[in-house]
């Protein structure tokens, strides 16, 4: 474990380090060909008065190797916000160094000191290495859902009927 790791909140100037990130994982995960983000959409998403989700940078030895990206989502049934990560990525040359789980701690810590009812994320089922890292931490899959999504040409054909 490196104790060299720090975790800090990102700014404005990393938005060309936080479409880095996206793109590294895109690559990661073989969905390059989905990202449309630009800086200057992460910009206006992360660093207005309407932001929408919150970035958090993982260092080692002051070099930035991975980030986070969360927003804040609702539970019905705990009557409670939560958080949900949307994007969590290490790079390879930092994994196996506690990096990932200090990331997780920080956000851990962060939803309980925001009163959160829980935690939540999705994984591609393929990814074991990051199931098996989520299942050490404690952390269950619900399989008993499934993920559905609307985008493109199906999301405007659907609002165009409103």
């Amino acid at each position: 474990m490196n104790n060299n790791i720090t975790i800090r909140v990102a700014i404005e100037k990393d938005v060309p380090l936080i479409l880095k990130f996206i793109r590294d994982l895109a690559e990661y995960e073989k969905l390059l060909q989905e990202v449309v983000a630009t800086e200057s959409s992460l910009k206006e998403t992360l660093f207005t008065n309407k932001t929408n989700a919150e970035v958090i940078i993982a260092e080692v030895d002051e070099q930035p190797v991975g980030f986070v990206l969360f927003f804040h989502n609702f539970s019905t049934f705990l009557g409670r916000s939560g958080i949900y990560l949307e994007d969590l990525f290490i790079s390879p040359k930092a994994r196996g160094q506690g990096v990932g789980k200090k990331v997780l701690n920080y956000i851990a810590k962060l939803a309980k000191d925001r009163n959160c009812g829980r935690l939540e994320w999705s994984v591609l089922n393929w990814n074991k290495d990051a199931i098996n890292f989520y299942e050490n931490l404690g952390a269950k899959p619900m399989n008993e859902w499934t993920v559905y999504r609307l985008s493109g040409t199906a999301l405007a054909d659907l609002a165009r009927d409103y």
